[in-house]
This record gives structure tokens, C-alpha cells and sequence, in this order.
């Protein structure tokens, strides 16, 4: 079913090595590799809706790549603040709980939009709008729209991820 869903985007997903496709409908994030499901991970997007506005807090639609790759080697729930860890270490909460605190946690990358005037060019460009995937402390709200536009996932599935995945791989949310 959601290689059909991905087809209807592009029918050449199959031929990428690496593809990330963001189902936001059920808050999934596919690892594909030459077409073939290889992970499946539970992730969150954002609380307001998706869409590409500066200052929006909406998780971007469309096909992205990663730009860059940050936290190689940081500790599990690391706090990242502007991109660089401070030394902190978040105190996860696995309850569902919406705190005042979007802590970036564990590993950035960093998406950059792959099309203008979709998620790419002024006033909607992913990349100047710090889109990311990332970790985060308030793991009991992976599976449900709760971020301020990344996506969100569970500590331990992002350094999985960060492991799995290259700078320049696509990353399709719709």
C-alpha cells in the first residue's frame, strides 16, 4: 500500500538507493532501499498541519534531501541548541505530555526543500527554516502531530537512523 502511495509521487522512487518517505497521515517514516521496505518508524510532525510558510510551525510537504548530518557521536538525548550541544541531557518524557520545551535532542538532519516554490525559495525554503529530523524528549507524542514543523522520533531510532542514512539521501513528506 505504501509503495503504491509513493509511486503515485514518482514512479522512479524505486530506483534511489536510499529514499525516506514521511507518511504524515500515520505519522510513519518509511526507510526504503531500491524500492523495498527496510525500517519502519513511528514519528511525529507538527501540531499545526503541514505547510511551507517562514514562521509557519507547519512540517514541509514534498521531496527534500539532507542537507547535513549533526550530533555524530553526542550521548543518547543529548540537547542540541542552534545545532551544537551544550552538555545537557534531556529527561525523556514517555508520558503524553506537551511541554513548553521543543528540545532538540540526540542527532539533527538537516532537510533542505528539493523544489522551488514548494519548499524551496523565499519565504518557504526548508533549509532556512531549520527543518529537521531529529530526536526529542517528549517521546510519549511519537505517533501523533505534536512538533513545531520537524519530525520528531523516538532517541534511539534517530541514531539508528543517523547511521543508516547519507548526506544527499531523499527525503519525501506528503
Amino acid at each position: 500500500m505504501v509503495l503504491q502511495s509513493i509511486a503515485s509521487i514518482d514512479q522512479s522512487f524505486n530506483q534511489l538507493e536510499l529514499l525516506l518517505y514521511v507518511d504524515i497521515d500515520n505519522q510513519n517514516m518509511f526507510l526504503l532501499k531500491k524500492g523495498t521496505v527496510f525500517k519502519v518508524y513511528k514519528i511525529s510532525s507538527s501540531y499545526y498541519g503541514t505547510g511551507s510558510e517562514v514562521n509557519s510551525l507547519k512540517t514541509p510537504l514534498g521531496k527534500h534531501e539532507i542537507y547535513k548530518k549533526l550530533g555524530q557521536n553526542l550521548p543518547v538525548n543529548a540537547i542540541l541548541k542552534g545545532r551544537v550541544w551544550n552538555g545537557a541531557i534531556a529527561n525523556i518524557i514517555t508520558e503524553e505530555v506537551d511541554t513548553d520545551f521543543d528540545h532538540v535532542t540526540s542527532r539533527i538532519l538537516w532537510l533542505d526543500g528539493l523544489e522551488v516554490g514548494k519548499n524551496k525559495g523565499k519565504g518557504i525554503d526548508s533549509r532556512s527554516r531549520y527543518i529537521y529530523i531529529h530526536g526529542t524528549a517528549e517521546e510519549g507524542l511519537i505517533g501523533k502531530p505534536a512538533s513545531d514543523g520537524c519530525i520528531r522520533m523516538y532517541n534511539s531510532d534517530v541514531i539508528e537512523l543517523f547511521e543508516l542514512v547519507e548526506e544527499k539521501a531523499q527525503v519525501w513528506i506528503y
